[in-house]
């Protein structure tokens, strides 16, 4: 066996025995027993020990330098770029830090949800400086002997080759148009909203109906409940989760549309690629790019909501509105609000930029986590105008921050600016796309998006991916042109 074969033999393994991670990982979110938290996390310290070992097994950089890299094709370049690129950061990584790292933030995601149910920062505090601790001596690990600060260094975990100054620089020109956009929206009429309540078992058997619409295949995944949406897994196996209110039926389901375009890029990946570093989307920003394409540019356009409004007064009988054109600015109704994930599109950014600013202080030793709640809110009440009325509607709101994903928060921002490219891009090449989307059929977007990005998984760098789909560099504006089109035309402007 060449030492190739052996290298790409043992990296199968790794990727086999991270997906049993990950796999516990869903089980904590969705039906693990609350009092199990303790011995999960050392059940994910333990796998993370032996997951960091084989990652920075000595055999790797053997068989790396008796590799003849002049007779592999793409594939095989790419996949040993992603296999250098990890060992070489799990090796400045030691292990003990490592499997501390899991346990703690196993540990800590329980301690947040008990604090942001009694809102009490005080409870989580002493923990999530432990977290903050841990991460900040992982950085320092992986800076050295690099030009990455902390935070970048972090941020190489889920964005490869993006910077803090490169995203600076997009956020810059991204925020004023933005505000400029909200308070044009916000000093309109508001359209009216939906009326009643929503049976959450109705809520549920439509967002099925939805995933399977956008693609979602069911024989390799599944539905579930979670306090914050997610979508766990990959290859054959991937699994999603959602959240019902029975005031809010568009939580639901923009929240389901939106797990189902992470989750289909990872369906759609070619099988040959499973079980390798290609095997599954390429960073974060990529893979916030097929989610908020399909929760919006698709989900939410006035086309797929014709077709939406239908679905639901079939399912919920009257809701309070009589045309699909007031079902489609009830979908995209711009009001202030404090949470992340339930802002519309044209605000979601700004909560992303507030976050992204006060990580990188987190981080870089500017901001101590005893002064975060005061910064937050008063970052926010600069930002969105309000004073935050309660803490789990401020800095407990997500759970990124206390299991340790520092460095993420950007690419939710990215991933919308990548999304508004490949949304243009789409549009060029689909010219009769809507009268499709109207009947509920998403196959030519999804079927372009799994031609051009999916099925690629992990081949190119991130921004390459976008590139080679697209035919140009990424940049904001396709994205606010975008918005400022359409929400002018819902709001008469």
């Amino acid at each position: 066996m060449s030492a190739y074969d052996e290298l790409m033999a043992f990296t199968r393994e790794t990727e086999a025995l991270k997906a049993i991670s990950g796999r516990l990982g869903w089980d904590q979110e969705t039906v693990m027993p609350k009092g199990a938290a303790e011995q999960r996390g050392e059940e994910l310290a333990a796998i993370e020990s032996v997951l960091h070992a084989r990652r920075t097994d000595p055999r790797i950089a053997e068989w790396l330098s008796k590799i003849d890299t002049k007779v592999l094709g793409e594939v095989g370049l790419a996949k040993l770029r992603h296999i250098r690129q990890s060992y070489d950061r799990n090796t400045k990584v030691p292990a003990k830090l490592a499997a501390e790292i899991a346990r703690v933030t196993s540990v800590a995601q329980g301690v947040w949800a008990e604090a942001r149910a009694r809102d009490d920062f005080a409870h989580f505090a002493p923990t999530f400086k432990e977290v903050v601790r841990l991460r900040r001596e992982e950085a320092a690990a992986l800076a050295a002997g690099t030009d990455h600060d902390l935070w970048d260094a972090l941020h190489q975990d889920y964005e490869p080759g993006s910077s803090g100054a490169e995203l600076d620089q997009m956020f810059g020109a991204l925020r004023p148009r933005l505000v400029a956009l909200r308070d044009k929206i916000l000093g309109a009429d508001t359209p009216k909203g939906l009326e009643g309540t929503f049976d959450e078992d109705k809520q549920m058997a439509l967002t099925e109906g939805l995933a399977a619409a956008f693609g979602y295949d069911f024989a390799h995944g599944r539905i579930d409940k979670a306090v914050h949406p997610f979508s766990s897994g990959g290859g054959l196996d991937v699994r999603i989760t959602t959240r019902t209110n029975p005031e809010d039926p568009f939580n639901s389901i923009y929240s389901t549309i939106h797990e189902v375009g992470h989750a289909c890029y990872e369906q759609n990946i070619s099988r040959d690629y499973l079980l390798t570093p290609l095997g599954e989307g390429v960073s974060m920003g990529v893979h916030e790019s097929q989610s908020r394409i399909y929760e919006n540019q698709l989900g939410r356009s006035r086309a797929f909501t014709t077709y939406l409004f239908g679905q639901m007064q079939e399912t919920f009988g009257d809701l309070g509105i009589d045309t699909p054109e007031a079902f489609f600015a009830a979908v995209n109704r711009v009001t202030p609000g404090y949470i992340r994930t339930e802002s519309d599109e044209v605000q979601y950014n700004l909560h992303v930029l507030l976050r992204f600013d006060l990580e990188r202080q987190i981080i870089g030793g500017s901001l101590e986590v005893d002064d975060l709640p005061e910064a937050w809110d008063a970052r926010f009440e600069a930002d969105f105008g309000r004073k935050v009325d309660k803490i789990s509607n401020g800095c407990l709101q997500d759970v990124h921050w206390p299991v340790g994903l520092f460095g993420y928060f950007p690419t939710y921002s990215l991933g919308n600016v990548y999304a508004g490219c490949l949304h243009q891009a789409l549009r060029a090449d689909l010219p009769k796309l809507d009268a499709a989307l109207e009947s509920g059929d998403t196959t030519p977007a999804t079927g372009w998006l799994k031609e051009k990005v999916q099925k690629y998984g992990g081949l190119r760098e991130p921004r390459d991916t976008i590139v080679h789909a697209c035919g140009f560099e990424p940049t904001e504006v396709p994205l606010l042109d975008y918005l400022e089109e359409k929400f002018g035309s819902i709001y008469g402007f």
